[in-house]
């Protein structure tokens, strides 16, 4: 038996704001979207066109209140083939909250203040 990871879900509360900062943030695009006939949520699937592993973003419509995401321990992670030029875009976002240059990595936070962690590629 085998396992093979697929994607990973945040739950957003504005959808087109978490979709345009993927998008600025980390080049990623819709590849499949699924609405509920009554309006009541929406999934979005994102990939970065260089992994087979998929963001899932569900946007509830009755929720209205921030998700409850503990004490930011748990975070994805993208690994930069240019990590000098995916610093400069972050901080050039404003959306870095947490560097570690002793390990060589930093933090971004996206719109629901998801932590992502950016890594240089390891050769």
């Amino acid at each position: 038996m085998k396992f093979a990871m697929v994607h990973n879900n945040f739950n957003v509360l504005d959808l087109e704001r978490s979709l345009a900062f993927y998008a600025d943030a980390f080049d990623m695009t819709e590849v499949r979207r699924i609405a509920a006939p009554d309006g009541s949520f929406i999934i979005v699937y994102l990939e970065d066109g260089n992994s087979s592993h998929q963001l899932e973003l569900t946007w509830l419509r009755d929720r209205k209140e921030p998700y409850d995401l503990g004490d930011d321990e748990f975070h994805l992670a993208f690994e930069a083939d240019d990590f000098e030029a995916a610093h400069a875009r972050h901080e050039k976002m404003g959306c870095i909250c947490y560097e570690n240059p002793a390990m060589g990595i930093y933090f971004c936070e996206d719109p629901d203040h998801y932590w992502l962690e950016v890594l240089p590629q390891r050769r």
